[in-house]
């Protein structure tokens, strides 16, 4: 797989270059994203990690409008590996860009062996940056309590935003490293994915090629079905045993008619080693769901430590814990034991807390966009899913927005901007030099592009791939993150 995606690279991404890239046969192969919901350069400072030197840049509050907020600054924080870098001058070494996601950017960028793995056979620099109000690049003064105070700070909280800032910085530091010859590769995963693609689309005198790794830019306004995403997740357990999705699909009832009875919320407790602060059966449900989509999200075949410690193929052990005869006909005793798959697999916890808020990966401003413009379809289900029969309904997202925010979402507005119907149509006439990625065990790979649109923009389709999965490789996996 990796030799593959060096030689689209080379020859579908770089025609124009390939006499300064030279590759070689032995390398070796190795969010979340939630549902729901003038320019100068600063100091460098060095973080603890080998990876990587931290840099800041000067970047505007809002690229498209010119009234006096809009020329407020703020700290953007990138990262960058110059280690393997040829250089400008004569050798125009390439440049590989991640196009940070929801998140920290160090988060993502330790868990992207795949840019580190291909640099040193194109002599690339590697760069990592993070998306505005996301890790440490907050708008306000560096305030995240400011920037995320109400609806008009997250305003500027966007796609076109983030790209833009993108485009900027990257034309900045190619200026400032005399590099204006150097391409420009884009990489992304989920929504960094998307934002990858999009790049290319939106500023092609940047950036030459992208590899779009679990992408769901089809994943809007009735383009793709609701039911798609959580009927990928019930055929992932479902493949592995059909016990298994019988437990989880009957448990909801069961789950709710424990808690109907007298004691019966005392009960799911004790079974679910819940702690003492809150349970009911809506939060419960919830949580073992989490775990669910989670981890046929993250069901990689080696150990990892993306979201949370799990073991390899994670989702055939949860089916384990939940075929494991020891447990008998206890329903709960069953989904407790796969719960602790996703939740607890280094065994160090004592009880679940089901309000924990707590967001070790910074991704709280994914709500507001999951409350603007990125309306992912994902909450329908048929009578076959493994949970509860359900229709997507536009309105259930349209209340949550207008308590939370007082806005209104704009489910159209992604499909205008960047295009999603018909897409094969569409960039087959204009698009160029894209790789799309998905594994099909993967639930967003239902919202991705699967198949090749023309000789440039090309789908690779991994039948038993997990999310992001390609970006993933590493020559020394530990946890999940690359080391060097």
């Amino acid at each position: 797989m990796a030799i593959w995606l060096l030689l689209l690279l080379s020859y579908a991404i770089f025609p124009l270059y390939s006499s300064a890239i030279s590759i070689t046969n032995k390398i070796t192969p190795g969010f979340p994203s939630s549902k729901f919901i003038q320019p100068e350069q600063q100091a460098t400072k060095t973080t603890t990690s080998k990876l990587y030197k931290e840099k800041f840049f000067t970047q505007i509050l809002d690229h498209f409008n010119y009234n006096p907020q809009s020329y407020q600054k703020f700290q953007q924080r990138y990262l960058i590996n110059d280690r393997y870098w040829g250089g400008a001058g004569n050798n125009n070494s390439p440049i590989f860009v991640y196009t940070g996601n929801e998140g920290d950017i160090e988060w993502f960028a330790q868990n992207t062996g795949f840019m580190f793995e291909t640099a040193p056979y194109f002599k690339a620099l590697l760069v990592f940056i993070e998306h505005r109000f996301y890790g440490k690049s907050m708008p306000y003064g560096g305030s995240k309590e400011i920037a995320y105070s109400n609806s008009s700070t997250l305003g500027y909280l966007s796609s076109t935003q983030a790209l833009a800032d993108y485009a900027t910085l990257i034309l900045d530091l190619k200026k400032n490293l005399s590099a204006t010859d150097s391409p420009v590769v884009v990489f992304g995963g989920s929504y960094g994915g998307m934002l990858a693609a999009w790049f290319r689309l939106k500023y092609p005198h940047v950036a030459v090629g992208a590899l779009a790794s679990s992408a769901p830019i089809l994943n809007f306004d009735n383009i793709t079905s609701p039911f798609s995403f959580n009927n990928i997740i019930t055929q992932d357990f479902r493949s592995e045993s059909e016990n298994c999705y019988k437990v989880i699909k009957r448990s909801w009832q069961e789950i709710e008619n424990t808690a109907a009875k007298p004691g019966g919320l005392e009960i799911l407790r004790k079974s679910f080693r819940i702690c003492k602060n809150y349970i009911s059966a809506g939060s419960l449900s919830n949580w073992l769901g989490t775990a669910y989509t989670y981890t046929a999200m993250t069901d990689y075949p080696t150990p990892t430590n993306f979201l949370n410690p799990l073991p390899a193929y994670p989702v055939k052990q949860m089916c384990k814990a939940i075929d494991d005869p020891a447990t008998g006909n206890n329903t709960f005793e069953k989904l407790y034991g796969a719960a602790n798959i996703y939740y607890n697999y280094t065994g160090e916890a004592k009880c679940f807390d089901l309000i924990d808020d707590s967001d070790p990966h910074g991704l709280g401003g994914w709500t507001w966009q999951a409350c603007t413009e990125m309306i992912l379809l994902t909450d329908g289900n048929t009578e076959d899913s493994i949970f509860p029969a359900s229709n997507y309904s536009y309105n259930d997202r349209l209340e949550f927005c207008k308590s939370n925010f007082n806005i209104e979402p704009k489910p159209s507005w992604i499909p205008t901007e960047f295009g999603a119907q018909h897409i094969h149509r569409v960039l087959k006439r204009f698009g160029s030099n894209i790789i799309f990625f998905n594994g099909l065990r993967d639930p967003w790979s239902g919202g991705g592009v699967l198949k090749d649109i023309s000789k440039s923009v090309i789908a690779i389709v991994a039948k038993e791939g997990a999310h992001h999965v390609d970006l993933r490789f590493s020559t020394s996996e530990d946890q999940g993150g690359f080391k060097m």
